[in-house]
């Protein structure tokens, strides 16, 4: 029986996607490219904003559709935040293409899920260690899951629960077989990773667990990023630890969202314009050559022209190398959506567009400013360029799936490589380099 896997979402929705592929593959399941050669669908959905519901409905209606215009039985499995947000409020009755509904905490029962979908006998499944079937060079780690934080825009905590870390060991342990399997980029994430270890009995830390990580991947030369930071998780411990540890890259992603201290209060999150500036001047001089991420959000309840300013004008004084910006969406079942000034679409849009252009020009500036450097890229596929192909990898300073590539011209590699390349051009996000042969 071959499965079928679509994934909606973030990174963290790729990681439970590989893990139920990782526990069907060890149960004797195939896996298929296309819905043509399935026996059956996993589609892992995403619920973090109302577009993401929408398409992750979409992308299942229009699957049954293709299926039932092909007069084949191929059951669809919903996976995932929906069926975590929604179960209880009638899925099964408003969607009755879907064979059986998953909730993200349900998803290591995965394989009985599709034996009984499939009609085929229940058998108890053994005990599954650490299970992945990541192939490329870069590998996403789960290093928690839920929040605690109770963003007044945000609904994962209703959606994944309170905040757990994962248990050291069994981090360590994954990330020790993804090396082996020959991972070269560890990519840490969690909703909120810098608190990682605080809800154990004896509470741990997240710079305790990138000793623990650097001394595993420093025998492989291997990379350690960590994502989804918040401001109050960079502790004097974390930011030695990103500084001084040899595997770690000087990389740091923390979404602000805003700067205006009363919207950010409103927010339900902590912080001020000059605590942010104090942070971020604190972070660049003593982490030297170090690339900032961030994330802005525009029109959020209560927000006035004033408060979009000093948003523009901290986004550009800042200049982050990355920054994604967000229009606020009024989510079900969170305070924001309830709360008074809630911002016309026109007028949230036009900010939207304004912290736009203005994180664009920081960020091809930031990129353009590599020009010249040569550094280690790995590579992460080929592609078709005009008449013949070319390498695209990326290096220390983009993250996978979230920044610009390096595009490789000269000079010749094979997947999962690392090779020396001179970045000799950039356009927009995207760089351009050849690989060079060094002594």
């Amino acid at each position: 029986m071959r499965i079928l896997y679509i994934t909606i979402g973030c990174a963290k929705n790729e990681v439970d996607t590989d893990r139920m592929r990782a526990l069907l593959t060890t149960a004797g399941f195939g896996e298929a490219t296309d819905v043509e050669q399935a026996d059956a669908v996993i589609v892992n959905t995403c619920s973090f904003l109302e577009s993401a519901t929408a398409e992750s409905i979409e992308t299942t209606l229009t699957l049954a559709e293709e299926i039932a215009q092909g007069v084949r039985s191929v059951p669809i499995v919903m996976c995932g935040c929906v069926p975590s947000r929604y179960a209880d409020e009638g899925l099964a009755d408003e969607l009755p293409e879907i064979a059986a509904f998953v909730r993200h905490d349900e998803e290591d029962g995965i394989v009985e899920v599709m034996r009984s979908v499939l009609g085929l006998e229940i058998a108890p499944c053994a005990p599954c260690g650490v299970l992945r079937t990541v192939e490329g060079a870069s590998a996403f780690i789960k290093i928690s899951d839920g929040c605690n934080r109770f963003c007044s825009f945000c609904a994962i905590p209703y959606i994944r629960g309170r905040y757990a870390s994962r248990p050291l060991d069994e981090l360590l342990a994954e990330a020790r077989a993804l090396l082996e399997g020959g991972v070269r980029e560890l990519v840490l994430i969690g909703q909120d990773t810098g608190i990682w270890g605080s809800d154990f009995d004896t509470p741990s830390s997240l710079a305790e667990l990138l000793r623990a990580m650097d001394a595993v991947a420093a025998p492989y030369g291997a990379w350690i990023r960590v994502l989804y930071l918040q401001p109050e998780g960079m502790t004097d411990e974390l930011i030695a630890a990103i500084r001084d540890l040899p595997c770690v890259l000087p990389y740091i992603d923390i979404p602000i969202q805003h700067c205006s201290e009363r919207i950010l209060k409103r927010m339900n999150r902590k912080g001020s314009p000059q605590q942010l500036r104090e942070l971020f001047a604190r972070l660049r001089a003593e982490i030297p050559g170090m690339v900032l991420r961030s994330t802005a959000m525009a029109g959020f309840p209560g927000e006035t022209d004033e408060d979009a300013e000093e948003l523009e004008q901290f986004l550009v004084e800042q200049s982050f190398d990355y920054c994604s910006v967000f229009a606020f969406s009024p989510e079900d079942g969170t305070y924001a959506a309830k709360l008074d000034g809630q911002v016309p679409e026109d007028v949230k849009l036009e900010r939207t567009q304004r912290l736009i252009d203005i994180a664009e020009q920081s960020g091809f500036s930031a990129t353009a400013s590599h020009v010249g450097e040569v550094c280690n890229v790995i590579i992460d596929g080929v592609e078709q360029d005009g008449d013949g192909f070319e390498l695209i990898g990326h290096t220390w300073f983009q993250a996978p799936d979230s920044d610009g590539v390096v595009h490789i011209e000269e000079g010749e590699a094979s997947v999962g490589d690392i090779v020396r390349v001179e970045l000799i051009d950039s356009f927009c996000y995207e760089m351009v380099g050849r690989i060079i042969t060094e002594g």
